[in-house]
């Protein structure tokens, strides 16, 4: 094999643990770097195989302490870039600042879209994520990015439940489509609630229903769960208008703030996420979670871009 062809695959501190499980199913290793962090808390990363002319892939999530693991990425693929490799893909599973995908304030950042510059700055050739915010912020992006999808994932893991008497909860308006394509792929209804927020409290407030929830069991859609409010408040809603069970499911475990607690506090029969954020011990202490690990999708995603074959077909 050409050195052009080798597929190397580097995980910076917060993708350790999903690099390490797609690395399993690419059924190689981790390639070897060093990481130094200086008393003047400057950052050193300094690869430790030769990746001339290969085709390089990081793993690395958005996860505490952000900022660190933001600046270690972007000096990660700069190393990797001037030590002469042909192509270097950021896999970043949980895209830093996703949710700040627009101007919605007078003088603010459309963040997310600063966080793509800086990473085709730092030398990416391509970007490969899983389900952003905001479909627009794929639009960000001056290098070739693919976005996965964890729906099928989830959706295999909720078939083997009965479904027969489920209705599937869009937690607010936005989330409408995507909590729609999950009814489509299961075959079940949907309802929405009409959530309304005024500031950026953790507590929003919920006026109407669209679809029938009583004596049904809801099974909540989002993309990603953060402080755990807006969770606890569509539950909430849910029981005040009869919902039987609840369930609830997210791609992006971010759990910060007060969000076990709430979690706990709404007492769901289940809670499903996947691995693209990396829990800390403290959320080990949620009740009734199940982790669906998203390493078989990535893996299979970073053989096509190395073969050169499409991507899309992941999609189904």
């Amino acid at each position: 094999m050409h050195n052009r062809d080798r597929l190397i695959l580097f995980a910076g501190r917060s993708g350790q643990k999903l690099g390490q499980s797609i690395a399993q199913c690419l059924e190689t290793e981790l390639s070897p770097r060093e990481f130094v962090q200086f008393s003047n808390e400057n950052i050193k990363v300094r690869i430790l195989e030769n990746v001339r002319e290969a085709d390089v892939f990081i793993v690395q999530t958005s996860s505490p302490p952000l900022h660190e693991n933001i600046v270690e990425l972007l000096i990660s693929i700069d190393a990797i870039k001037h030590a002469s490799a042909r192509r270097v893909t950021a896999v970043l599973p949980y895209f830093p600042y996703v949710r700040s995908d627009k101007k919605d304030e007078p003088r603010i950042s459309i963040t997310a879209r600063l966080m793509a510059d800086l990473i085709a700055a730092a030398g990416a050739d391509r970007i490969l994520t899983m389900n952003l915010h905001s479909p627009q912020i794929q639009g960000f992006f001056k290098i070739p990015g693919d976005q996965l999808d964890a729906a099928p994932i989830l959706c295999d893991y909720l078939r083997r439940k009965d479904l027969s008497n489920t209705v599937i909860v869009a937690p607010d308006a936005g989330s409408a489509k995507r909590a729609g394509a999950y009814a489509t792929r299961l075959d079940l209804p949907l309802a929405i609630l009409d959530k309304r927020r005024s500031d950026d409290t953790e507590s929003p407030e919920i006026l109407h229903v669209i679809g029938e929830v009583e004596g049904r069991t809801c099974l909540i859609i989002d993309d990603e769960i953060s402080t755990g409010g807006s969770l606890h408040e569509t539950v909430e809603a849910l029981r005040h208008l009869g919902a039987e069970k609840i369930y609830a499911a997210c791609v992006h475990p971010v759990f910060c703030g007060k969000a076990v607690e709430r979690i706990n506090a709404a007492k769901l029969e289940e809670i499903i996420v996947t691995d693209t954020v990396p829990l800390s011990e403290k959320d080990d202490a949620v009740n009734n979670l199940q982790v669906l690990s998203v390493a078989p999708l990535f893996a299979n995603a970073i053989r096509s871009i190395n073969e050169g074959e499409s991507v899309s077909a992941l999609f189904r």
